[in-house]
């Protein structure tokens, strides 16, 4: 059975990569807090930006509908996401408030 190149080719690369031994660990981690501040500060952003192409799109200064109707539903998809994640986060913390202790 004959080895094509390209399998041989893969398999050096293969070779090259870093074992998982020798690989970092991610030593840099963000807290719960600032990544759920991150997070609602782009949902503020994208309403914001979806506000003001609305505004611009009133006054006549913009005619791209398409880039209006993206931008609304950005700002649409990322507060449904934000009230499903508040409302699991509320629902685990009501489960665990009925634990007994």
């Amino acid at each position: 059975m004959a080895i094509s190149p390209i399998a041989l080719k893969a398999y050096a690369q293969a070779a090259k990569m870093p074992r998982p031994e020798t690989v970092q660990p991610h030593t840099e981690a963000k807290s719960f807090t600032s990544t759920l501040q991150d997070s609602l500060r782009n949902v503020n952003n994208l309403r914001q930006e979806s506000v003001g192409m609305i505004e611009s799109f009133a006054a006549g200064e913009n005619q791209n509908v398409h880039e209006l109707m993206i931008a609304m539903q950005k700002a649409s998809l990322s507060m449904n996401m934000t009230s499903a994640v508040r409302n699991k986060l509320m629902e685990a913390y009501k489960e665990v408030m009925r634990m007994p202790f």
